[in-house]
């Protein structure tokens, strides 16, 4: 099945105002599911990715939400 996980910047800037809402959100044709850390699992049930929102530790560079990932990764 098919999911795609979106960042809802509309709550990352409510948040910035003092919310509380989850800002990952996991589409799939049957549900959404709100998160603010999503784990991604390869097909052996390994973790090869996290998405991760974190308002009070941001990166060096600013970002609140990132990709974390010990895998190769191309770019297009």
């Amino acid at each position: 099945m098919k999911t795609i996980i979106h960042v809802n910047q509309h709550n990352v800037r409510l948040n910035k105002k003092g919310g509380e809402n989850p800002v990952i959100t996991c589409k799939t044709y049957k549900s959404n599911v709100y998160a603010n850390e999503v784990v991604i699992y390869d097909k052996d049930g390994e973790v090869c990715a996290r998405v991760i929102y974190s308002p009070d530790k941001p990166l060096s560079c600013g970002a609140k939400v990132w990709i974390e990932t010990n895998n190769k990764i191309e770019t297009f």
